[in-house]
């Protein structure tokens, strides 16, 4: 591991921060260019056939530091609670300011902020909810392109209204007109169905009873206040499969965890401990040439190790772990809470990636969840 030091989680001026804040800043700015008359205040009337294009340009120039505060968080290792607070609630800002102002110009009508809006207190409130338990849902692709679809149609509304189009051509209007709640309508979609994503992924969490029909989602039903670790042990006895672990962050947590729970011995077979690199090549099999390039901490050798724990311990699951706990150890693009899990079976090999908050216990018990709910995920397929 190498001896960078990640900044402490109070840090607040860094530049990532610094972008964050200046984000919200230039937020006022927008509105301002786009319903305001300052051409007139400065004695250039013609400006104003220009006004939506250069509050476009605004926006496109305000998106674009989402990408920036994010790439100098990760790459300067300045990931910090401030910044994990202010990125998101940024984003939130500039979409609903820029909403609210194509509401008050009558170019958007108000059901759509509402979706839209609604769907963000939602997924905030459920967030929490996790958050408060201990537990973490990953973000998925729809989120992300829900975002993406969001910005592009607030764009493309800004600029559809504008004079000059109309003037070069009713059909480019009609054109734009139509792409633009093209664009809306995907978004709304995107909005809807990653909502309802999170929904279900925090359904055990939030009071709703998981679908009945597997073993482990009527061991659930049955009792809802089973945790994670009793969960796994009865649905592996149920089918009869035996579990193992592979672990280097949690030096042992998953496995001690497992044997918590009375019974154990009859899924759980064993773990390694594999805390130095030395453990993974010789005991695991992980390649060292993946070790140098890649880095102990990556999906590359989470997957081997998974494998290698299957093979060795002779077990129908082995899950992996490798990551960086705190508070050191951490390197660029690899801040404090990087945690990489993998699962093998003999469906198939893989790792996910994961970034926990908090301090060391803390990111060492939600790596322990994240792992055995991957286990629990695997245990269903048989």
């Amino acid at each position: 591991m190498a001896e960078a030091q990640s900044k402490g989680s109070d840090a607040i001026l860094t530049p990532a921060n610094i972008v964050t804040l200046v984000r919200i800043c230039l937020v006022p700015v927008f509105v301002a260019a786009l319903i305001s008359p300052w051409p007139e205040w400065i004695g250039y009337d013609w400006l104003n056939q220009w006004k939506s294009w250069i509050a476009a340009a605004v926006f496109v120039l305000i998106s674009c530091t989402d990408w920036l505060d994010g790439y100098l968080a990760r790459s300067r290792n300045e990931v910090t609670d401030f910044g994990k607070f202010m990125d998101p609630l940024a984003d939130k800002i500039l979409v609903i300011a820029a909403l609210l102002v194509l509401v008050e110009l009558q170019a958007l009508p108000s059901w759509v902020v509402l979706i839209i809006v609604a769907r963000e207190f939602i997924v905030s409130g459920v967030r929490m909810v996790a958050a408060n338990k201990g537990e973490v849902i990953a973000a998925s692709w729809y989120g992300k392109f829900k975002t993406v679809f969001q910005m592009i149609a607030i764009v493309l509304f800004v600029v559809k209204e504008n004079p000059v189009i109309r003037e070069w051509s009713e059909m480019a209007y009609g054109a734009l007109y139509g792409l633009s709640w093209l664009v809306m309508l995907i978004a709304l979609v995107l909005t809807i169905v990653s909502m309802l994503d999170y929904i279900s992924k925090a359904r055990h969490l939030i009071g709703f009873k998981p679908r009945k029909g597997s073993a482990a989602e009527e061991a659930m039903a049955q009792a809802d206040e089973l945790s994670i670790e009793e969960l796994v042990i009865r649905a592996a006895c149920s089918k009869g499969l035996c579990l193992g672990t592979a672990e280097s962050c949690t030096g042992g947590l998953i496995a001690a965890t497992l044997t918590n729970v009375p019974g154990a011995s009859g899924a759980l077979f064993g773990g390694i401990v594999s805390y130095a690199n030395e453990v993974k090549r010789n005991r695991l099999g992980v390649d060292e040439r993946v070790l140098d390039e890649k880095g102990a901490v990556s999906e590359e050798v989470a997957c081997q190790m998974a494998a290698g724990a299957r093979r060795e311990l002779s077990v129908d699951i082995a899950v992996s772990v490798t990551g960086i706990a705190g508070p050191g150890g951490a390197v660029p693009g690899k801040p404090v809470g990087t945690v990489w899990i993998g699962v093998s079976s003999k469906f198939a090999t893989r790792a996910f990636l994961h970034h926990f908050d908090g301090d060391r216990d803390s990111v060492r018990r939600q790596t322990v969840n994240a792992a055995l709910s991957l286990m629990l995920q695997e245990i269903e397929k048989f």
